[in-house]
């Protein structure tokens, strides 16, 4: 099997995109970005990464991976980041053994088409409701499911209890952005109710849970931006509106 590219050819390849698969199935297993001779660097991965894992497994049987250049010639890295941000998410990132998701993937990354157009509109919403907004920067990415996108807003949260409970509605906010909106039937000790992402109990944070809220209220927010709520510097997670 080839482990490295010919000395001529390094500096036309420049920065590229490649992909290890199944040589049987031909099922992509890991994406990865480089230059050089990086795209054969996992060849002596002795690690206990997943990757790792399945090339011994292949070797084992006498296989090598399938491994193929998406993409080369870039001239800058975080063009072939963003390459490679895009073909994991169309993968999916549960689907590969990428550990981590691609690069700044919450922005360049897959999105619908109303997700584009509120990224770069931004269209600026007043809330006239009771309601408490929570950004999930940390946990949102693109392709999050309706379910996951519910479980990472409504727990668990350090809040003021006593303001929570007269919230009608619950704001899942990423990047300023509302991208969905609950409403709260009823607030409990985190970790009390089933989540698909937590399971301590911790009853000094709280979790709510709720309904998606009628479409009446989701067309007058959805997708709308409130990032003008936000002093700058403020990373406190909680906002509350008229509570």
């Amino acid at each position: 099997m080839i482990s490295s590219f010919p000395s001529s050819i390094i500096s036309s390849l420049k920065y590229y995109v490649y992909i290890y698969s199944h040589p049987d199935t031909n099922e992509v297993f890991y994406v990865g970005k480089g230059k050089g001779n990086r795209v054969f660097a996992h060849l002596d991965d002795h690690s206990e990464s997943e990757k790792a894992s399945i090339i011994r497994a292949l070797r084992t049987h006498g296989k090598e991976p399938k491994i193929e250049i998406l993409i080369h010639g870039l001239d800058r890295e975080e063009s072939a980041l963003k390459v490679e941000a895009a073909v994991i998410d169309l993968l999916g990132r549960d689907n590969i053994t990428n550990v981590q998701k691609g690069y700044r993937s919450s922005t360049y990354g897959r999105l619908n088409i109303r997700q584009i157009i509120s990224l770069y509109q931004r269209s600026p919403v007043e809330v006239s409701h009771k309601g408490i907004a929570i950004r999930i920067n940390k946990q949102y990415y693109p392709t999050i499911s309706a379910a996951e996108l519910y479980d990472v807003t409504r727990s668990c949260w350090r809040i003021k209890l006593n303001r929570a409970q007269n919230a009608e509605y619950a704001f899942a906010v990423y990047d300023g952005i509302i991208y969905e909106v609950y409403q709260i039937l009823a607030w409990y000790p985190g970790g009390y109710t089933f989540n698909s992402r937590l399971s301590n109990l911790d009853p000094t944070r709280k979790e709510f849970i709720g309904n998606i809220a009628p479409d009446a209220i989701r067309a007058q927010y959805l997708y709308k931006s409130i990032s003008h709520y936000f002093k700058r510097g403020n990373a406190n997670p909680v906002f509350y509106f008229h509570i």
